[in-house]
């Protein structure tokens, strides 16, 4: 399957040269590539500065031509995050 063969490929070169701050992986990568996790750190010298936090992510059967779902699971005083961790402006 090709949606495979892509997410693979993104882990893979996540892994090989991860960016700064954040991570994503699958939650079980022998059976369900659909769903990963993510941490992100806050970066210095921000309101989220030692803050972590995780989201979850669920990509779509029809990836990449739809993309990703992703909610944060921590809460997040944002005015872009709604209290169920939905991302609101959906150009970030």
């Amino acid at each position: 399957m090709a949606l495979l063969r892509c997410l693979t490929k993104q882990l893979k070169e996540m892994e090989k040269d991860p960016p700064p701050l954040c991570q994503a992986q699958p939650l079980d990568s022998s059976k369900d590539m659909f769903n990963w996790t993510a941490t992100i750190h806050g970066p210095q010298g921000t309101p989220f500065q030692d803050g972590i936090f995780h989201l979850a992510i669920r990509f779509p059967t029809d990836f990449p031509f739809k993309p990703p779902r992703i909610r944060f699971t921590t809460r997040v005083y944002h005015p872009n995050i709604s209290s169920q961790g939905d991302i609101c402006l959906d150009i970030l």
